[in-house]
């Protein structure tokens, strides 16, 4: 029996078998790495905008901003104010939560509801001391 020239063939079966996982594997990270700097960029902005302006609707609007920047849809995003003293007390401070989920790639949107990673990030903006 000849073994010439099968290990070739082996090496290349199992190549196939351990970088196809490795691959989506990767797939899978960056999109979640995406959206964490998304959404950490979105809280951000939000808050300097909020703290800044006093402008509820644009510091959503810099939020959307920031995600499509990235790449992830501001639809599908959650954005959230509080300020337990008051959004325009002088030396308050305003907290933004910006969450989403981030669904799996290649998985039908059955799947991508269930095998979901749940993203989330939170700033705090303090508000200018001598604001008028």
């Amino acid at each position: 029996m000849r073994q010439r020239g099968s290990a070739l063939v082996e090496f290349q079966l199992l190549a196939v078998l351990l970088l196809v996982p490795l691959v989506y594997v990767l797939l899978a990270a960056l999109d979640v790495q995406r959206t964490v700097f998304g959404a950490t960029q979105a809280a951000r902005e939000a808050g300097r905008v909020a703290a800044s302006t006093g402008s509820e609707p644009a510091a959503r609007y810099a939020a959307s901003v920031s995600l499509r920047d990235q790449g992830v849809d501001p639809s599908v995003v959650g954005v959230r104010f509080s300020c337990p003293a008051g959004c325009q007390t002088p030396g308050g401070r305003i907290t933004v939560d910006v969450s989403t989920r981030v669904g799996l790639p290649f998985l039908p949107d059955v799947l991508g509801r269930v095998a979901a990673v749940p993203v989330s990030a939170t700033h705090t903006a303090p508000i200018d001391r001598y604001r008028s």
